[in-house]
């Protein structure tokens, strides 16, 4: 009885493996399709446990098992072609950083953290920082009550952007390179900003930075990803047709293998650093099994990477993420480096998404402030 009752519950979850993730190629952008990008490493855990579990009774087999294997195999070859590309098993789509004489390498620290506004234990991240001592530090969901806090870095970090809000939204740019006509845009969505400034490096290059923070697709806050989506591809869109040396960072509430995110790639030409070397799963602090990367941070084909570190908990439901950078031009000139291609439709769907998101943002800001309105 107890091997029976083993045997059907390891083809029930060959069958769950299978349906969700045909679920996810659903082409629709609503929450309950579009969720199913996140957790691919866990689908893919639970697959190759149904495989190995199937293969153990596989003299029992029938049709119905054999097509359900053969289904179980390619979701899962899907699964994992979607995964592996963030290990050491793929090449790396960024270089190392080369050594360099003293005084000849240059470098940028960037430190991204999502502190979680009711998180009080601020303390932690002004720790980290002087520890870590970044160029640049990107605060997500951060409101008054942090950047009161935060002004006890501000001696060091002499350039800033502060959006203080207590919708989740809030955001703070501290840079100890000189910033450059810095911008606070509301892209899509009227309560939720996004920071564009250019940056003076330390050998007077100067490049652009952009950091983001879209809504997420979920049941308590966007019903569809329309306007994440929309504003990542906007920006890509920017950057390419002006031909920017560009950083992207934030907390873009999406998994860098999702449709969007790689589409984002190839439209702007810029690099995933992750690629070739390992995951850098950022949410959720508390869940172990339970992490992706949702924390991202994307760049030209002119920086190497020195390297990328997951830091320890700040309290917040994600850990911060410090990435260092390296100037190299050359690598770029020597085509040694390079963003996917861009494939035929990315230009067609990209407006279509980009005009959709706009729609769909005016109608999500007009709920916020008939929301506003009510609490006031």
């Amino acid at each position: 009885m107890g091997i029976s009752l083993l045997y059907y519950g390891v083809q029930l979850l060959a069958g769950l493996i299978a349906f969700v993730t045909v679920w996810g190629w659903l082409p629709l952008d609503h929450w309950w399709v579009r969720g199913v990008d996140f957790p691919r490493i866990q689908i893919m855990v639970l697959g190759i446990i149904a495989w190995i579990g199937m293969l153990a009774f596989w003299s029992e087999w029938q049709m119905g098992q054999w097509l359900l294997f053969a289904a179980l195999n390619i979701t899962l070859a899907f699964q994992l072609r979607m995964v592996l590309p963030y290990t050491k098993l793929w090449k790396k789509e960024v270089q190392n950083a080369k050594k360099m004489p003293e005084g000849e390498a240059y470098q940028l620290k960037i430190m991204v953290s999502n502190v979680l506004t009711p998180n009080d234990e601020t303390h932690k991240l002004i720790k980290l920082v002087k520890n870590k001592q970044p160029d640049i530090l990107i605060t997500l969901e951060s409101d008054e009550k942090w950047q009161d806090a935060l002004n006890e870095i501000e001696s060091d970090y002499p350039y800033t952007v502060k959006v203080p809000l207590d919708n989740l939204y809030g955001m703070h740019l501290y840079s100890k390179l000189e910033l450059i006509d810095p911008t606070v845009k509301n892209l899509m969505i009227d309560d939720i900003p996004s920071i564009h400034t250019q940056l003076r490096l330390e050998n007077g290059r100067v490049i652009w930075l952009y950091c983001l923070h879209p809504m997420p697709p979920s049941p308590t806050e966007a019903d569809k990803s329309t306007t994440r989506d929309a504003e990542l591809l906007m920006v890509g869109k920017h950057i390419k047709e002006n031909e920017q040396t560009a950083i992207l960072a934030g907390d873009l509430n999406d998994v860098a293998w999702s449709k969007t995110t790689r589409r984002f790639q190839r439209i702007s030409g810029l690099l995933d650093p992750r690629v070739g070397r390992h995951f850098i799963n950022t949410f959720h602090v508390k869940y172990p099994f339970l992490r992706w990367a949702l924390d991202h941070l994307f760049h030209s084909a002119c920086f190497t990477v020195v390297d990328i570190e997951r830091l320890p908990s700040i309290g917040s439901d994600h850990f911060p993420v410090l990435t260092t950078l390296q100037y190299e031009p050359e690598e770029a000139s020597k085509q040694e480096q390079n963003a996917p291609a861009v494939q035929s439709e990315d230009f067609k769907e990209t407006e279509n998404k980009i005009q959709e998101g706009k729609e769909e943002g005016r109608k999500v800001s007009k709920e916020h402030a008939e929301e506003q309105s009510v609490c006031e």
